[in-house]
């Protein structure tokens, strides 16, 4: 199984269906907002997905794991991370349901065609060219900070993607949800549910999750807040709950 593994790589074990994924630590390894996405997005029977800037394969691989979805692909701009993501395809014997695609998303709709998914979600970066120092690794950087897509190009491109009533599953920062909000508008993809994300219950959020409807009506429910930890390094039922672990008292 771990025959293939390049140097500085590992198999990381995901707790569901005994799927594992290959990641590089010294590279950009997928955190908890990629797997509360992969928790708060649904996929139906029939339904096909993309995953925008896929990374290491982490959202397709869960959500294949999670939801009843026909095919899941994965899009990155980085062709090192999408043959890593293919490997960890294979090594869990998914190839009929997922694949892996190395392209830009600003030539998304060339790839793919105009409404070819009826469900995207993405984790993209954060932060603008103006927000912090840019991390010297160039795949950090990429994943990290908006130098080879801004959220823009994210939300033009998934409405030109999403076949009508399509579903857009996004995980941010709550310092640019104004900004989400009315790219979303602007594009006809209507915010319909919101979700925040705290590390404690008494701090403030530290990222929300948004699910958009493609030619909805204007009518967005806020959901009850998820809190990470109800300790110091002890993570609350819920999170352990998503991770697919036991809960622990």
């Amino acid at each position: 199984m771990t025959s293939n593994l390049k140097s500085q790589e590992r198999v990381d074990d995901l707790g569901r269906n005994g799927y594992k994924i290959i990641q590089n630590k010294e590279k950009f390894c997928f955190g908890i907002d990629a797997v509360l996405l992969s928790d708060f997005a649904k996929a139906k029977p029939g339904e096909r997905v993309l995953d925008i800037g896929t990374g290491t394969g982490i959202i397709p691989i869960l959500m294949e794991a999670k939801t009843e979805g026909e095919h899941f692909t994965g899009l990155d701009i980085q062709p090192e991370s999408i043959e890593m993501a293919q490997r960890s395809v294979i090594m869990n014997g998914l190839s009929e349901k997922i694949d892996m695609v190395c392209g830009d998303v600003k030539e998304a709709v060339d790839i793919f065609g105009p409404a070819s998914f009826k469900v995207i979600t993405t984790n993209p970066p954060y932060m603008t060219g103006s927000h912090g120092i840019v991390n010297p690794d160039e795949p950090k950087a990429i994943a990290r900070h908006e130098l080879c897509c801004t959220l823009d190009d994210i939300l033009r491109t998934s409405a030109k993607l999403l076949k009508e009533k399509g579903r857009f599953y996004m995980v941010h920062r709550p310092f640019r949800l104004a900004e989400i909000m009315a790219g979303c508008v602007k594009y006809k993809l209507e915010p319909k549910r919101i979700r925040f994300v705290h590390s404690y219950i008494d701090k403030e959020p530290s990222m929300v999750l948004i699910e958009a409807l493609k030619g909805g009506n204007s009518r967005v429910t806020v959901e009850p807040p998820l809190i990470v930890y109800k300790d110091v390094n002890v993570y609350t039922d819920e999170i352990y709950e998503i991770y697919g672990y036991d809960r622990r008292g």
